[in-house]
This record gives C-alpha cells, sequence and structure tokens, in this order.
C-alpha cells in the first residue's frame, strides 16, 4: 500500500503517470546533483577516516563525525527555514557552491597532512549539507503526487547508495596507489583532483533542478536558539510522524556507528587492506540500495509501518552475528562478514526508505522544510554521539565485532518498542 492514504482512480491514475513523465528531465538533474555529492562526501570522509585508523589515530574518527554532524543540530531550524523562505532549487545551488569552497579546504588538509584543514573542511561540509537535504528532500513531493513520492525515494535511495558504494570503494583503491606526484604521494594527490572536479560538476548539475515558487514566502527567520525543537515537541500531536521520526534518529545513529566500527574491524581487527576494508562498507550499503527497492513492493503489499518492527529485528540479528564472526574458521570470516553485512543493509533498506517518504509526505506544504530539517535535527543528534560512543568503546578495549553485538542488543530493543507502539494502528490518519 502506498504512503498515500488515497487511492487513485483510472483518471487520477492518468494524473499520475503524466506527471511522472513530465518530471523525469528534473528528477535526473536531481538525482544526479544527489549523486556527485554523495560520491564527494563518502569518498572525502571515508579517506580521512581510512588515514586516521592507519595512522593509529582513530580518536579522529570520532573528532571528524562530531564537527561534520555538529552543523546539523545548530542549523537544523534555519536550513528548514531555507527551504521554505526561498525556491529550494536556489538554496540546492547555493549549498553546491559551499561544498565546492568545503572541498578546497578539504583538498589542501590533505596534501600537506594538516588535519586542521580536514576538520574545517568536514565542518564546511556538513554546514552545506544542513541546508541541502530539507531543499531537495522537499523538492520530490513538489514535482510527484503523493502517491508516488515513496517510489523516487526509493529510486534516489538507490542512486545515492550507489554513489557511497562508489565513494567508499573508491577510497580505499585511491590510498593504496603507490608513488609520487611531484612533492605529493600519489594517492593524496589523486584525493584532491576527485573532490575539487567532483564539486565542480555538482554546481554545474544543480542549476537543472526543478524550480518552484517560494513554499512560505513570508516566513520568519527563526532566530530563537530551540525553534527545532519546538517544531519536534509539536510532532506529539501526530503520533505516527513522531514515532517516524524517531526510528529514523535511530537508523542513522547506529548506521554511522556501524560504519565508523567497520573501519577499525577491518584494519585494526582482522589485518585488512584500506580496499578490503571499503569492501565491508560497500557490502552494508549494497544491501542498503537494494533493500530500498524492495521496500516499494513489500509497502504496497502491507502497511508501511508494519516493516519496521521486522526490519529492525533483522538488523540486530545481523549486527549480533558479526559478533560471533571472530568465532568462525579462519577462512570463512571474510565470506561471513560480507554476507552478513548485506543481510544487514536489505533489512536497514526496508526499515529506512517507508520513513524518509512518510516524513517528506506528512507535513503540510508550508511546513515541510521546517519538518524535514527538524527530523534531520533528530537524526544527527542521534549521530553525534557515534563517535564519541565509538571512541568509548575504545577506551574500553571492546574488539570492533563486540560493538556490532552491542549494537545488535540495541536494535532488538528498539524492534520490540516498535511492535508494542504499532500493533494497534490500522491507519496512517
Amino acid at each position: 500500500m502506498s504512503i498515500s492514504a488515497n487511492t487513485c482512480k483510472s483518471s487520477g491514475e492518468l494524473s499520475l503517470k503524466e506527471r511522472i513523465r513530465k518530471g523525469r528531465a528534473k528528477f535526473a538533474a536531481m538525482a544526479g546533483t544527489y549523486f556527485v555529492g554523495v560520491f564527494n562526501d563518502s569518498f572525502f570522509r571515508q579517506t580521512a577516516l581510512l588515514m586516521a585508523v592507519a595512522m593509529g589515530r582513530s580518536e579522529m574518527q570520532g573528532y571528524a563525525t562530531i564537527i561534520f554532524t555538529l552543523p546539523f543540530i545548530v542549523f537544523a531550524a534555519q536550513a528548514g527555514w531555507c527551504a521554505d523562505r526561498f525556491s529550494k532549487r536556489s538554496v540546492v545551488i547555493a549549498a553546491k557552491v559551499l561544498e565546492l569552497a568545503a572541498m578546497i579546504f578539504g583538498a589542501l588538509g590533505v596534501l600537506y597532512g594538516n588535519w586542521i584543514l580536514i576538520l574545517v573542511m568536514l565542518g564546511i561540509e556538513g554546514t552545506q549539507a544542513t541546508m541541502f537535504g530539507p531543499a531537495l528532500n522537499g523538492s520530490i513531493p513538489e514535482l510527484y503526487p503523493a502517491e508516488y513520492v515513496i517510489t523516487a525515494n526509493a529510486i534516489i535511495r538507490m542512486i545515492s547508495m550507489t554513489a557511497i558504494l562508489a565513494g567508499t570503494a573508491a577510497a580505499g583503491f585511491v590510498l593504496d596507489l603507490q608513488g609520487v606526484v611531484g612533492q605529493w604521494p600519489i594517492n593524496h594527490a589523486a584525493v584532491a583532483g576527485v573532490v575539487i572536479g567532483i564539486s565542480v560538476c555538482g554546481v554545474l548539475m544543480s542549476f537543472g533542478v526543478a524550480k518552484f515558487p517560494a513554499a512560505s514566502p513570508k516566513a520568519k527567520f527563526p532566530w530563537q536558539p530551540f525553534e527545532t525543537i519546538k517544531v519536534l515537541y509539536a510532532t506529539r500531536l501526530d503520533s505516527l510522524l513522531a514515532i517516524s521520526i524517531v526510528a529514523n534518529a535511530f537508523f542513522w545513529s547506529i548506521g554511522l556507528l556501524n560504519l565508523l566500527a567497520i573501519n577499525e574491524l577491518g584494519i585494526s581487527q582482522f589485518g585488512l587492506s584500506n580496499s578490503m576494508t571499503s569492501a565491508l562498507s560497500v557490502a552494508e550499503m549494497f544491501g542498503i540500495a537494494a533493500g530500498g527497492l524492495l521496500s516499494v513492493y513489500l509497502a504496497k503489499k502491507v502497511k508501511w509501518y508494519r516493516l519496521l518492527a521486522p526490519a529492525a529485528a533483522v538488523m540486530a540479528i545481523c549486527m549480533m552475528a558479526v559478533g560471533a564472526v571472530p568465532y568462525f574458521a579462519e577462512s570463512a570470516k571474510l565470506a561471513c562478514l560480507l554476507a552478513v553485512l548485506a543481510f544487514l543493509g536489505i533489512a536497514g533498506g526496508v526499515f529506512v526508505i517507508p520513513l524518509e517518504s512518510f516524513i517528506q509526505v506528512r507535513p503540510a506544504a508550508d511546513r515541510k522544510g521546517a519538518t524535514i530539517a527538524a527530523a534531520n535535527f533528530a537524526a544527527f543528534s542521534g549521530m553525534l554521539l557515534s563517535g564519541p560512543t565509538l571512541n568509548l568503546f575504545n577506551a574500553m578495549t571492546i574488539t570492533p565485532t563486540s560493538d556490532f553485538a552491542i549494537m545488535g542488543v540495541m536494535a532488538m530493543a528498539v524492534a520490540i518498542l516498535l511492535f508494542i507502539f504499532l500493533r494497534k494502528r490500522t491507519t496512517d490518519d
């Protein structure tokens, strides 16, 4: 069943098909802009994190995570205001220009081995992503009818996961390059060239994003620092929206902790190369892309929120299985890790795509930007805890596979809570 509570009649179906057809070109520009941005972000972030672990500075993973996610919390209200106050296309273009500035700092940081510049880049990149998210995500319901939003989101998620896959995998291969170019190692020079070149492409592609009038041109600037918290508090009046925002926040916080733990699991615990460590992350992300497509099919068969508790339970079982990998035969460990992480990703895709779609569709047109920004605030508040949590695990000398076992217990608790809260619900209303 669709996210929309309405059922299309024959004439409505024709209208839906016509809107989908007319929106393809603009959707392609939107998807392309999203792809290059996500690729660049994933490529650079994975490069920096792998460099930190390889240098024996695993704590930098935690610091980098905090600096990248903090803008999503501090500027969430302003990002939502921008998405409602201005044309979302203008906000997307401005965000891509800011991304180019961030990547210049990042390129210089990698070339000169300057972690201050790298962290500055991550802070700027986090700021632009804060502005970019509500504007781009809020454009999907403007471009397409509600009935098609979950499908459009699944396509966007598949594209973004493909970008993450490509960026994460490329980071490992590039860092394994040997040789020098002038005064710089060839791997560092390649990183700098890639991030700046991709950013320029992103700026150019952003001009093709669909332009719609501002949804709320008279919206007042949110000067109060806790405006986003007020928006979140207001969602309590819509229990399903509130549950969706909390569940979405859990997914992204546990997901980021997964990726941080994978880097240490591969390099430190199992002694894998940069390329093979990135392949572990790729397996999970590939699963998320596949799970996103699967969610489109499953959501047509049952109420979309009925998928949440089972998907969370499967995620929990898979994370617990990663915790058991050290007890497997040596020859089977890598294959088991790849398979379990792929299944973990599939369950994650089934879990998150319906959530994100509902959060985009549910709010009123003039409140979409503010609500999406508030959901981002919640998600990145959870993600902000991932870095310190990983550093705490490291300080307690907990192995990365044990980190996964602990996360599995947390996910199972969430699955039980979702089952309790949603078991009697029979409608989206």
